[in-house]
């Protein structure tokens, strides 16, 4: 029952993260709102709002190792499952010179969750800070964006033009958002309860479930945006979606679930998971400078990454 529970919650994520997606840009289209716009927001927001909702449900019922291990596992899962995935389908063409901006906070932000990580305690005023950075990013890269376009700019317009237009009324488009929004809520709820479960009947802390499990779960809906934009052959989008996403991961959802519940950070993180996030957002940052690309066999070798990450928290390495 309890991996029946699980596949369930997968499942109301992805089909709630979709929802809520589509439905809000297409409202947002209908409203007149850039296409710059929506990619640097709703696109972002929507793809994260598993997160987000199971990071703040996970915290509100005293699972502090699912919580934060959800927003460290889905950074690094980002990175080596998702962009690895999209690379092997289809070598992704990357932009140095736009990757800078985004790149640093990137950067900025694992640093920032590393320190959070070492010290602990992730305290309402951490929480504030990290949200307010978020809301100083958003607000600097629009203005940014409308005053002089450059590269950057452009991946979010093609982040937005890549959510297949939705159909019919406005009513409609607000209807698939509410139900995408209640299906997150819902999954969340079940995803967080079977994750508790598992981790007490397979005898490991809710923590290496968080970064393992939970993560992959509440990370479906990018991966199911990479997989589809190298089908189509715009793997670039991709490559935005996972600079945005953890970004807001870490600035956002880590921030905003600090807020609402303070969280003492399980020390088996601190040994081991922040680290191999670290790495991967280094790796990130080197495949983007070092290359006008990221080919099929760079892609595999961060398959292969994960693979031996996971196979690591299976064998017990706590």
């Amino acid at each position: 029952m309890v991996y029946l529970a699980l596949l369930l919650g997968f499942a109301m994520l992805v089909a709630g993260g979709d929802g809520f997606v589509r439905g809000s840009v297409a409202l947002a289209r209908r409203l007149g709102v850039s296409p710059m716009l929506i990619g640097l927001t709703l696109v972002g927001f929507g793809t994260s709002a598993p997160e987000l909702v199971t990071s703040v449900q996970a915290a509100l019922k005293g699972s502090p190792g699912i919580a934060v291990g959800n927003v460290v596992g889905s950074n690094i899962a980002n990175v080596l499952l998702i962009l690895g995935t999209a690379a092997l389908l289809h070598p992704i063409a990357t932009r140095p010179a736009g990757f800078r901006r985004d790149g640093s906070v990137v950067v900025a932000a694992a640093l920032a969750c590393a320190g959070v990580v070492v010290l602990g305690e992730a305290g309402r005023f951490a929480g504030g800070a990290l949200v307010l950075a978020l809301v100083a990013y958003l607000v600097l890269t629009y203005r940014h964006e409308t005053r002089a376009p450059d590269a950057a700019g452009d991946v979010y317009t093609e982040e937005a033009e890549a959510v297949p237009a939705l159909a019919g009324r406005p009513w409609l488009a607000g209807l698939v958002t509410l139900a995408g929004l209640a299906l997150v809520l819902g999954g969340a709820h079940v995803l967080v309860d079977a994750a508790s479960d598992l981790a007490r009947l397979a005898g490991v802390s809710e923590a290496v479930v968080g970064v393992s499990v939970v993560a992959i779960g509440t990370s479906l809906p990018e991966l199911v945006t990479a997989v589809t934009a190298a089908l189509r052959g715009h793997p670039d989008v991709a490559f935005g979606n996972v600079v945005g996403s953890n970004i807001v991961n870490v600035l956002g959802i880590l921030g905003a679930t600090a807020l609402v519940q303070p969280l003492a950070v399980p020390p088996e993180i601190a040994r081991v998971d922040i680290w191999v996030m670290l790495a991967a957002t280094a790796l990130l940052v080197a495949v983007t400078v070092t290359g006008a690309r990221i080919t099929r066999p760079e892609g595999a070798g961060l398959l292969v990454l994960y693979a031996g990450y996971m196979g690591w928290l299976v064998a017990g390495g706590v």
